[in-house]
């Protein structure tokens, strides 16, 4: 996919879901990406791994605009995978093998894991994650202790929930944000 492409791509999905950016200009948005060039590379990673990101509002201190993946699902170019390199290595000792780990990925991406506020915030814009779950930025006192949290969306209302940071299943991958 082009620059071009992309561009075209967000403008249309920025576009098509308006109740995500309330109040945020399109022109304001495409004038932060010609100002920042580096962070296109950023969301064309988001894009190809199934983000589908989008505005979904504005850092009221600094003024960045925040992008976050809104695919339906928790991207699935992303999944299969541990929360953390740690987790990686402990499963790989086993002999099992994950796709990879979300914190190594979304720093490869140059993205943030969301964290469990961002993800409520996501949560009130639409139904994210009716049948996966996204791995979700963990503090380190839980992760001193070997878990870490994602969240997903059942019945109506959204949980966090934890698990060992070892764990992957093939539903579970992790979402990202990017500020602009």
């Amino acid at each position: 996919m082009t620059e071009k492409e992309l561009l075209d791509k967000l403008k249309k999905r920025f576009e098509a879901n308006p109740e995500r950016h309330k109040e945020i200009d399109l022109e304001m948005v495409m004038k932060r990406l010609d100002a920042n060039p580096e962070k296109l590379k950023a969301l064309m990673e988001m894009e190809r791994t199934g983000g589908e990101p989008d505005v979904v509002g504005i850092d009221s201190t600094s003024g960045e605009i925040i992008f976050a993946d809104c695919s339906p699902e928790t991207p699935a170019g992303r999944r299969n995978c541990c929360y953390d390199l740690e987790g990686q290595q402990k499963r790989e000792k086993k002999g099992i093998h994950p796709e990879g780990n979300a914190v190594s990925m979304s720093k490869s991406m140059g993205i943030q894991l969301m964290t469990e506020e961002e993800y409520y915030k996501l949560q009130e814009l639409f139904s994210f994650d009716l049948r996966t779950s996204s791995w979700l930025k963990t503090e380190d006192s839980v992760r001193k202790l070997g878990g870490a949290i994602f969240g997903d969306k059942r019945f109506g209302r959204t949980f966090i929930y934890h698990n060992g940071a070892d764990s992957f299943y093939s539903s579970r991958g992790f979402r990202g944000t990017l500020r602009v």
